[in-house]
């Protein structure tokens, strides 16, 4: 399939796990959601953006051997990850696709339900990616999205100006990637256009001190980042290093809390 489709944050062993943990902290958040939706027992689903797939062995389970999960992605080493994970875990029920989400239409149809997180704000044509759902979906079909729609409520107290100018750094390169970070606030928009009936959008936003496990997702991130950031040049080296021990520092310093990147669930159905 050619050569490798990196993303923003690249696709190395370091990025896989600092997905599993993130996506073992968003785990309870997921099922909640998924369950509300109505995801069940011998439904087909769609995986929107899988990465690596942890959601998708999660929903693999959730459908069943008589079930199936349609697992897409552009990278093909984000995906031989998913599928060495099925056959350790002797899943059968989980087919995966290579595709550039920005290009084609998306190998499903009359599906159930779909599922994507953090997948809108990366595409550079979002919309169209919504309508193309919208066609792999029966009518009825359930889609549930994790999308964030203000990124830079995420904060620290005490203030941390270090934090402060990381997240703009984050917010610059997404952007000039051709991404959205606050694509969420676009979404229910297009989906009544589509022909959806919003069910359901629901505020995610944490509050949390170091202890919490939550910490560790926006933890392990900024570490992945600065790296990134400064193999991509877009942030010096030594102003990487200046601002990684000053976030490192707000985790020991005494009643320090942490506002989390504000995430809209959203729960929709295909009329």
């Amino acid at each position: 399939m050619g050569e490798e489709r990196d993303y923003l944050l690249g696709t190395n062993d370091e990025e896989l796990e600092r997905l599993g943990l993130q996506h073992r902290v968003w785990r309870p958040r997921a099922a909640d959601a998924w369950r509300r939706a109505g995801f069940t027992f011998g439904q087909t689903l769609l995986d929107v953006g899988c990465g690596p797939g942890f959601a998708t062995l999660d929903l693999a389970e959730i459908v069943g051997p008589g079930g199936r999960v349609i697992a897409v992605d552009r990278s093909r080493r984000f995906l031989d990850a998913l599928e060495r994970a099925c056959a350790w875990r002797g899943l059968t029920n989980v087919t995966v696709f290579e595709q550039d989400l920005d290009q084609g239409a998306l190998q499903a149809r009359d599906a159930d339900g779909a599922w994507g997180r953090w997948v809108f704000a990366f595409v550079q044509r979002p919309r169209d990616l919504l309508e193309r759902v919208a066609a792999a979906l029966r009518p009825g079909g359930t889609l549930v999205l994790h999308e964030y729609f203000h990124y830079e409520t995420w904060r620290v107290a005490p203030r941390c100006a270090q934090h402060e100018e990381f997240v703009q750094h984050v917010i610059a390169g997404w952007r000039a990637s051709g991404g959205e970070p606050d694509i969420a606030l676009q979404l229910p928009r297009w989906l009544g256009e589509l022909g959806f009936e919003v069910r359901e959008l629901r505020p995610l936003v944490e509050v949390v001190d170091p202890k919490s496990y939550v910490w560790q997702w926006p933890k392990s991130f900024v570490a992945s980042a600065l790296r990134r950031m400064v193999e991509l040049g877009t942030l010096a080296a030594d102003r990487a290093q200046v601002i990684g021990k000053a976030m490192a520092a707000c985790e020991h310093t005494p009643h320090t809390w942490m506002v989390t990147p504000s995430v809209l669930e959203i729960v929709a159905s295909r009329r």
